[in-house]
């Protein structure tokens, strides 16, 4: 099958890439690379183009004669967001509907979309089903859940069959050593935890040490990004067999503590890592744990790495290696 992976030069659009050609599929990545890395790009044809420009989007996909879509070129930083909703919404929303009217135009019905876990905000319970409540407090999960439901409108009137993927937070690095998690800044946990190990950041921020869990720091669900890709390419698979459209979490099951992440590292580095406590930040969950049955259930698919230690030591061998 050829498959269009917008934001195919990123961290887990990268790593789907290659999963899907392992799995005997084509990709076609298509990146703006205002985010995105040149040396991601390494299995299937790649086109250096931005969503908003529509008539490149049309022409890829009628040039390459695409199938199939898995949407992953999204602004992600919640922080941000709220700083400049604008951004967000723009390309979060309004290119992604013109992703939508291009496809649809060009005949390609099937999209697996990148949504997140920000769709829930504060949790009433963990671990999360998908039917929980959605409630998001920043425009970065609003615009998330915006489109979620764009695609079931879409999806009753014009026979869109679409999964919306809800990552918890994706971690790791490829086991084969090929691709990793770089970020300018660099703004996710794992990696700053490892920067600091090894003397290029000064100290890690942990921000809320108050928080009513067993150490007082906030709990998430890891993901390895190795599971998260083969999750995408269940998913257009599962879509492709008639499989039902809807939203599917991905994650663990199983939560780790900012400090539980911060010793994982140091056991790695064999050494101290240095750290500081600092203030919550606005909006962020004591808690956020997958309920991931569901996709298990329907996908047919089980995390493979989902201890944190084989997490933190596949990011830790990525960075190593590319800061030598």
């Amino acid at each position: 099958m050829r498959v269009l992976v917008t934001g195919g030069a990123g961290y887990i659009g990268s790593q789907t890439a290659k999963a899907l050609a392992q799995a005997g599929h084509e990709p076609v990545v298509y990146d703006n690379l205002s985010t995105g890395h040149r040396w991601a790009v390494k299995w299937g044809a790649s086109v250096e183009g931005d969503l908003a420009d529509t008539a490149l989007l049309s022409t890829t996909l009628r040039t390459h004669r695409v199938e199939a879509v898995l949407h992953f070129a999204a602004h992600i930083e919640v922080g941000e967001s709220v700083e400049n909703p604008r951004k967000y919404f723009w390309n979060n929303v309004v290119n992604t509907l013109r992703l939508l009217d291009a496809a649809l135009g060009e005949g390609v019905g099937v999209i697996v979309f990148s949504s997140s876990a920000a769709v829930y905000g504060v949790p009433e319970k963990a671990p999360i089903p998908e039917d929980h409540p959605t409630r998001p407090t920043s425009p970065y999960g609003e615009t998330k859940l915006m489109m979620e439901r764009a695609l079931e409108w879409y999806g009753i009137a014009y026979g869109l069959r679409w999964v919306a993927l809800r990552y918890f937070n994706a971690a790791g690095a490829d086991l084969d050593g090929e691709l990793g998690e770089e970020h300018h800044p660099e703004s996710h946990l794992i990696p700053r935890i490892i920067q600091a190990a090894q003397g290029r950041l000064p100290q890690v921020e942990v921000y809320g040490s108050d928080y009513p869990t067993p150490d007082g720091t906030a709990i998430r669900d890891y993901i390895h990004i190795v599971d998260l890709a083969e999750a995408h390419v269940r998913a257009l698979e599962y879509l492709c067999r008639g499989g039902e459209s809807g939203p599917l979490n991905l994650g663990t099951g199983k939560g780790h503590s900012v400090r539980e992440v911060i010793a994982s590292v140091g056991r790695m580095s064999a050494g101290p890592v240095p750290w500081r406590d600092a203030p919550r930040r606005p909006g962020d969950p004591p808690i956020l744990v997958a309920d991931p049955t569901r996709a298990m259930e329907v996908l047919g698919w089980k995390p493979q790495h989902p201890d944190l230690d084989s997490i933190v030591e596949s990011a830790w061998r990525w960075h190593k290696k590319n800061s030598e």
